[in-house]
């Protein structure tokens, strides 16, 4: 377009034009003319704009989208790996954890025994030569580890050691077919052996060397112990009978025990590197279940009438039912003038 003076003429008349309606428009304080004019304006022009907002703002969405789509990524890849990460975090909290309160119950059983323990941790079950349950420790020579060393954690016997490294060692578990450790029964100098039967830890057998020596179910089983304490230390606990097999004619007996230790679980774990002094014999076992009260006496005794029980105190007998012997009393002789008396009736008859 030229630059013509009619241009510029028409340019000038249309601001002036423009200024007026303004100058109009604004003084008008309570009703503008331009009033109905200004809102038809806004209804066309907003629907437009709502109409043209409508169609490109998805547009804009997804090209924004398809911008920020890798520093999306990069960020979607960093929380789940932060995510990760806490979850970790929790898990060995977690085991942690359970971890300290094994080590302070071990701990607690190694000072009642008496015995100088190497806290450790299996770090794998695995079969050595000869033996079908084994368990390897994050311990070794380095350490003082040896061979025909105890091994027990905070609930009982777990086995020996039988290989050992520069770092680490190997244990046969008293499950093992080949296992056998001397045992003796709680509270009496009874005594006998266990062998591991195999069957993933579940039972071993107890063979009582004493056929006529009491045992029922619910017995609880020690560790006899060995000559310098190796390869077993007395007084650790063993395990608690379950079932007595009958052996008639033989000369021992035998019975099936669940070890005290869970066998098939194990993580925390104590070698014993110095045995106790003497012998703890039962300190270490748990409190077991409360034994019946010994009767008070002779004259009381339990009689079951029912659901409950009654004492019953035998009455005390009665005179008329006391035996005691009669004392014999000797009849007076007459006297003498009795005597006489009697001589003369004889003597007139």
């Amino acid at each position: 377009m030229k630059d013509t003076r009619r241009a510029r003429v028409n340019l000038g008349l249309l601001l002036a034009a423009a200024l007026v309606l303004v100058t109009i428009d604004h003084r008008s304080v309570t009703e503008s003319p331009f009033g109905p004019l200004r809102t038809a304006g806004t209804t066309l022009f907003g629907a437009a704009e709502s109409a043209g907002a409508g169609l490109v703002r998805p547009v804009g969405e997804f090209f924004e989208t398809m911008a920020e789509a890798p520093s999306a990524r990069v960020r979607i890849e960093r929380l789940r790996a932060e995510n990760q990460r806490l979850r970790h975090d929790l898990a060995a909290q977690s085991l942690d954890r359970g971890r300290s309160r094994e080590l302070r119950r071990l701990l607690g059983v190694a000072g009642t025994g008496g015995y100088r323990i190497l806290p450790t941790q299996v770090i794998a079950r695995r079969g050595a030569p000869g033996f079908e349950e084994a368990v390897e420790l994050d311990v070794g020579r380095d350490d003082g580890v040896r061979p025909e060393m105890t091994v027990l954690n905070a609930d009982g016997l777990v086995g020996r050691v039988v290989q050992v490294g520069p770092s680490t060692s190997t244990v046969v578990l008293l499950s093992d077919p080949a296992s056998a450790a001397g045992a003796r029964l709680e509270g009496s100098n009874e005594i006998g052996v266990v062998h591991g039967v195999g069957e993933n830890g579940r039972l071993v057998r107890f063979r009582l060397l004493d056929s006529t020596a009491p045992i029922t179910p619910g017995h609880r089983i020690v560790s006899f112990g060995s000559q310098r304490g190796a390869p077993y230390v007395a007084g650790v606990p063993i395990g608690v009978v379950e079932r007595v097999e009958a052996t008639p004619g033989e000369l021992t007996r035998i019975a099936y025990a669940r070890p005290s230790a869970d066998l098939t679980a194990l993580d925390v774990v104590g070698v014993v590197v110095r045995a106790p002094h003497r012998d703890p014999r039962e300190a270490i076992l748990p409190p077991g279940p409360r034994e019946a009260k010994p009767s008070t006496g002779p004259r009381e005794r339990e009689v079951s009438t029912g659901p409950r029980a009654r004492r019953e105190v035998p009455a005390a007998p009665r005179e008329e039912e006391v035996s005691t012997p009669e004392r014999s009393t000797p009849s007076p002789g007459p006297g003498p003038r009795e005597a006489e008396a009697s001589r003369g009736r004889r003597e007139g008859a």
